[in-house]
């Protein structure tokens, strides 16, 4: 295992800054994710790590050596793309040992290495096939198989799950994580998705245009944003937000709809309240009314929308209650759950 360190890093890509003065710190063993929207520089940065594209300024440090400039070969890692990229002429086995037999690694090595690797992935009965024999969900273990053989002390991940279907999606997250589990390794991993990250990390970096909004646990991130960024893109149904006035009571007023918190430190001024769907609750006798916008229904769950004074608000529901579009709700809001930030610096309160 292996940590990776980044001081003051940036990454110019045809003239654009695309990472800005970044600082992380990766200790051995996390599985770091890296959560962003298409653009935000995650993948840039994942690359650079590994040494496939140059850093501007700054360093990169993995196991406590200085790998700026070192060479994707001399640093130690394994990655696993997005794409699969496998030989199609060669079975699994070769594909999985094609760079270990590169680099003359002897044989009895290489068939310890994938022999371990196929146990843990489940890909043993798989070896004697081709890539077009094998499912996409297949294809993809062959791939993270590929990395693991060379035993290295950091694996990078970069949207590994994204060109798979939802199905396959669930189990080879699940997988993920066991293998996590049992390897212990370091593992920083790239993706768009925040139910990857949530159920995968045990910390979670939040990009915007090449900047660390937050990092935290998936609790953390979720429970108290750092901004209206982060807030806003974690979750779905996203957070509710509310645009209106704090007054020096502790009252948040947005149009009509009026809430009780606590006492505004330094006085009264404009603000915005955010809760998340599942603090929203409807039932008779709720101090707030309004009306039934839309109704989503989810499965196990529905999300229930509602105009009140102005404001539309989602609820997840967790029951069988049948809700008509235009009917009269009762409903509450868990405020001591809720967040507050700022609207002109978007920070959290």
């Amino acid at each position: 295992m292996s940590n990776v360190r980044l001081r003051n890093l940036c990454i110019s890509l045809g003239g654009n800054e695309v990472i800005k003065d970044l600082g992380l710190d990766v200790e051995e063993g996390e599985f770091l994710v890296l959560l962003g929207p298409s653009g935000c520089g995650k993948s840039t940065l994942l690359h650079s790590i590994a040494g496939l594209i140059d850093a501007s300024a700054g360093s990169v440090e993995i196991g406590g050596r200085d790998m700026t400039d070192a060479e994707p070969s001399e640093r130690g890692i394994g990655m696993v793309f997005q794409s699969y990229a496998l030989y199609p002429t060669m079975t699994v086995e070769k594909n999985m040992s094609f760079g270990l037999r590169i680099n003359g690694t002897p044989k009895a090595e290489i068939e310890r290495r994938i022999q371990r690797a196929a146990g843990m992935l489940q890909l043993g009965p798989l070896l004697g096939r081709k890539p077009a024999q094998l499912s996409g969900g297949q294809r993809q273990r062959v791939a993270i198989g590929r990395a693991l053989v060379r035993e290295a002390g950091v694996f990078l991940f970069d949207e590994p799950l994204s060109n798979l279907d939802a199905k396959l999606r669930t189990e080879l997250r699940r997988e993920l994580k066991l293998l996590h589990r049992k390897l212990g390794s370091t593992m920083i991993y790239v993706t768009h998705d925040q139910v990857e990250a949530m159920t995968l990390a045990t910390r979670i970096v939040v990009m915007r245009a090449g900047k660390v909004q937050q990092v935290g646990t998936p609790a953390e991130v979720y429970e108290r944003p750092a901004n209206l960024f982060v807030a806003g893109f974690l979750g779905a149904p996203a957070m509710n937000f509310m645009h209106g006035a704090l007054g020096a009571d502790g009252s948040f007023t947005a149009g009509t709809l009026k809430l009780a918190l606590a006492p505004a430190a330094g006085g009264a001024r404009a603000a915005v309240f955010g809760i998340r769907p599942e603090h929203v609750r409807i039932g008779q006798g709720a101090p707030l009314s309004g009306t039934v916008s839309l109704v989503e229904p989810m499965g196990n769950h529905q999300v229930v929308w509602i105009e009140s004074g102005g404001q539309l608000l989602s609820a997840l529901v967790h029951d069988t209650r049948s809700f008509t579009p235009g009917a009269a709700v009762s409903f509450g809001l868990d405020a001591a759950r809720g967040s507050l930030f700022d609207p002109v610096g978007e920070q959290r309160v």
